[in-house]
């Protein structure tokens, strides 16, 4: 597989490989903020938890790797993110999947998590590119995206039919490899001070 499942640490967090232990976690983590309450958002319940645990760590085998956030200070599981359709041909890799706790919303925790997935993408697999996306309504996702120095690509209109039945535009976002130091300069400016 081009990225290896294996724990990825910062100063604030850790990004640990999910496994099925992290549940009863993130089941606490989910239920601070409720999240899976918003209309636009993808937020397992708690009690769809372990199956949305069981799901990433299927598709762990095809090279999506899926994280357990841990805050440091804390030692507490405060949400997930992870690599998604990972292109190894093309060297370009989504992430998202991304959620979290209400006490690490508006905390050093999210800037640090992308900063780590995308130092991995660009400077251990020498991606071209990484990309997000997010639901053209979920204004918050757009802005920590857009924050964290990524560039609309664009919009998805009519892209995914949610469990909800209801259609999805999607936004689209990516940082390229040329982009990367300025980029990696503009977040550890924003870690150091936050």
């Amino acid at each position: 597989m081009w990225i290896e499942k294996s724990l990825i640490e910062g100063k604030y967090v850790a990004l640990e490989p999910l496994t099925l232990e992290h549940v009863p976690s993130l089941i606490e983590a989910v239920k601070d903020g409720e999240h899976w309450k918003l209309w636009f958002a993808n937020v397992p319940t708690p009690d769809t938890m372990h199956q949305y645990v069981n799901d990433a760590i299927k598709q762990m085998l095809l090279g999506n790797i899926a994280y357990a956030v841990r805050v440091k200070a804390t030692n507490q599981i405060v949400g997930t993110t992870r690599f998604y359709n990972v292109d190894e041909p093309n060297r370009r890799a989504l992430i998202g999947y991304t959620w979290y706790s209400n006490a690490a919303r508006g905390t050093k925790v999210n800037t640090e998590c992308k900063y780590l997935l995308i130092k991995q993408l660009f400077e251990k697999y020498s991606a071209i590119a990484v990309e997000f996306r997010t639901h053209l309504h979920n204004t918050a996702s757009r802005k920590a995206i857009e924050r964290i120095g990524a560039k609309q690509d664009g919009i998805l209109r009519n892209h995914i039919i949610s469990n909800s039945g209801t259609v999805r535009d999607t936004a689209v976002y990516s940082i390229i490899d040329t982009e990367w130091p300025d980029t990696k300069q503009g977040l550890l400016k924003k870690l150091n001070s936050e």
